[in-house]
């Protein structure tokens, strides 16, 4: 079973499509102080972080440990219609949504 999230953020929901060292960065921080984080990976690959630089013995990256942490993870393909709809459905359930996309990106794609 899951623990209830405490802290100032406990209560908020977070769509993190961010990439790579910022977006994450952010999610994490959100996630420390009590939010929900919904983290978006791409399908097949995962976040480019997983295998960032020095990696242990399973081949994950330390950067994903420090920050993938507190958060859900959901793979999802966004260059396909289906995809795109999981996640305008996964948007309305959000307070929050992080991306760091180049600019018009995410637009073009959901």
């Amino acid at each position: 079973m899951q623990q209830a999230r405490v802290g100032p953020l406990s209560g908020i929901k977070v769509l993190e499509l961010g990439q790579f060292i910022a977006g994450p960065f952010c999610g994490t921080i959100l996630g420390y102080y009590g939010a929900e984080v919904i983290k978006v990976e791409p399908l097949g690959e995962g976040d480019q972080l997983r295998k960032f630089r020095d990696v242990d013995s399973t081949g994950t990256s330390y950067w994903w440990y420090s920050l993938g942490r507190n958060k859900k993870s959901v793979c999802v393909d966004l260059r396909k219609e289906e995809g795109q709809e999981i996640i305008r459905k996964l948007a309305k359930q959000s307070d929050v949504l992080i991306e760091n996309f180049k600019p018009g990106k995410l637009l073009s794609n959901v």
